[in-house]
């Protein structure tokens, strides 16, 4: 029965998240957007090796904060005479991963829109993480830089970097600014929200299964296991006796995504299956319960953290109404 392990249906709907919110939450975010602001990007578009008839293929390279070189995969519609901007999409991909094929982008090209997909830093891809911190870099990227400055957390980067992105794609000619959406599942759909609620020009907002949400109930639910099994490691190696645990709980807030979700302007469109133990569904309705733009949830009762019947044709209709 759904529910087992979490809350009904009906709690979750009007469930508000445990993990505390930092006093200085938009002090922090204004200046890690203002750091992204006055990092000069260096924007490079190299020819890829991929060749297609529907698409022109783009290796993009560009600096995010820290001096990192960030790299994502680009594709565009071949243009024709007369052709006004396209819309675009932002991917972004699972914990661990990276960019994925070119071939499974062509889709979104075929319906007319221009895709970049990033390579988180650190991860599965080719972007560079170049950041040194204190204290520990074991066995996970939640935790990297927790013991140090909060500035120097490793997703407050991956965030700047995914608005970073849909800044330069914003800029692009061939794109209309005012239809660009984000989509992604687990880390990926955590990102698809945190991107547009640091870049609040994005138009819609496509997340499954939301990763990276409430760290507070995760532990309390003694799920902290697969993605999220760096939290019990960090606590068995670092703070074993827990005496810190409310510093770092608070820390993690500032990278905790349900308290960004509130900044998104664009509809949103999240999908939750409600036996998954890997992205509990609080964690994700806590994001979601903070979103005041228009939004819509697609709800899985008997479906875990997995692919869920009918939801990429889903969200490839509902982008096409941009």
């Amino acid at each position: 029965m759904p529910g087992i392990f979490d809350f009904p249906l009906e709690k979750l709907k009007t469930y508000q998240g445990i993990n505390p919110r930092p006093a200085d939450h938009d002090a922090y975010w204004q200046r890690a957007l203002d750091e992204m602001r006055r990092t000069d990007p260096q924007v490079e578009l190299r020819p890829a090796d991929f060749k297609s008839p529907a698409a022109e293929c783009f290796d993009l390279y560009f600096t995010g904060v820290r001096g990192a070189r960030i790299h994502a995969k680009y594709l565009r519609p071949r243009p024709r005479n007369g052709d006004k901007p396209c819309p675009a999409v932002l991917q972004f991909h699972g914990y661990s991963g990276n960019c994925g094929e070119w071939h499974d982008k062509l889709a979104w090209v075929a319906s007319g829109f221009a895709v970049a997909a990033l390579d988180c830093r650190g991860q599965g891809g080719s972007s560079e993480d170049t950041g040194s911190v204190k204290g520990n870099t074991h066995h996970g990227h939640i935790i990297r830089g927790l013991e140090d400055q909060p500035d120097n957390l490793l997703f407050r980067q991956i965030f700047l970097d995914t608005a970073q992105m849909a800044s330069i794609v914003m800029g692009f000619d061939e794109v209309d600014e005012k239809r660009v959406a984000t989509y992604g599942g687990s880390q990926g759909g955590g990102l698809s929200l945190a991107c547009a609620s640091l870049e609040p020009r994005i138009a819609r907002v496509a997340a499954n299964y939301p990763f990276l949400c409430d760290y507070k109930r995760v532990w309390e639910l003694d799920l902290t296991l697969n993605a999220y099994a760096e939290l019990k490691t960090f606590f068995r190696h670092f703070d074993p006796t827990h005496e810190k645990e409310d510093l770092w709980f608070e820390r993690l807030g500032y990278i905790d995504v349900q308290h960004l979700t509130r900044r998104i302007k664009g509809q949103v469109m999240l999908a939750t299956s409600l036996m998954d133990q890997i992205c509990p569904p609080s964690t994700q309705f806590a994001a979601y319960n903070k979103i005041t733009a228009p939004k819509q949830m697609v709800i899985y009762p008997d479906y875990a953290h997995e692919t869920l019947p009918g939801q990429f044709d889903r969200v490839h209709q509902w982008l096409l109404e941009m």
